[in-house]
């Protein structure tokens, strides 16, 4: 497959500036490199098995919201092997927390399409990127939990992946919310486990204001928790066991 610009695929120089402003975009030579190592080899090697749920829910062209529970570190392998320019033609464009895109580990954050948020107060330039990449067909992943939870128990979300939902659809901007379920054969996933992703039905986002942020986040949380349960039955850990 060709390699992408730094600036992504179908970006305009106004998005571009922009996205520079937040991030180095997607190197051309960085990216195809670590999608070898990282789901090749780290992420293949590590688990015994891999698995995809439903994936005919998953959008193959148009803006997309992915919205995964967030387990452990290997749900940022998870998302691009199951969904990433190998399966879709296109890559997984990730909001991250600004502490995740500091040293080393920033440094190729930087590089691999990802950009800073804070998901409690999003900036207004976050917004605007996160609706323009939308708007040109890209597919953006957010982590609505905010945090890894590795415990059992109500699925709490912030409102900044609700918020960024209803900002496209008052602009225009058509944005399927597809829920993610992630699990792993333990709450701290080991070598040889089995791992599973599940993908739920897309959902849209609609209104305006606090309240229906606060709905649709409701809503949001009932499709991940259901994606999620089916994840752990692939894996042998239903929700509530150790």
């Amino acid at each position: 497959m060709a390699a992408q610009t730094p600036s992504g695929p179908g970006l305009s120089p106004v998005i571009s500036r922009r996205e520079r402003s937040l991030c180095n975009g997607i190197s051309p030579w960085l990216s195809p490199v670590a999608m070898v190592v990282t789901i090749d080899l780290a992420l293949q090697g590590y688990f015994s098995e891999l698995t995809v749920l439903d994936r005919e829910h998953l959008p193959r062209d148009g803006a997309v919201l992915l919205a995964p529970t967030h387990r452990a570190r290997w749900d940022a392998l998870m998302l691009p092997w199951a969904a990433g320019r190998r399966v879709t033609g296109r890559d997984c464009r990730f909001m991250v927390t600004a502490d995740e895109m500091k040293g080393l580990q920033g440094w190729f954050l930087h590089r691999l399409g990802c950009f800073p948020v804070n998901q409690g107060r999003p900036t207004l330039a976050s917004l605007r990127f996160s609706v323009e990449l939308l708007a040109c067909g890209q597919q953006l992943v957010v982590f609505p939990e905010g945090r890894i939870r590795r415990e059992d128990g109500p699925i709490r979300l912030h409102q900044g992946l609700a918020r960024l939902a209803l900002l496209a659809a008052s602009q225009g901007v058509e944005v399927p919310v597809v829920p993610v379920g992630i699990a792993y054969g333990h709450a701290d996933p080991r070598p040889g486990d089995r791992a599973s992703l599940c993908f739920g039905r897309p959902l849209r986002a609609e209104g305006q204001g606090r309240q229906a942020a606060l709905d649709f986040s409701a809503e949001l949380a009932a499709a991940m928790e259901s994606a999620e349960q089916a994840a752990r039955a692939v894996v042998g850990r239903p929700i509530g066991s150790p």
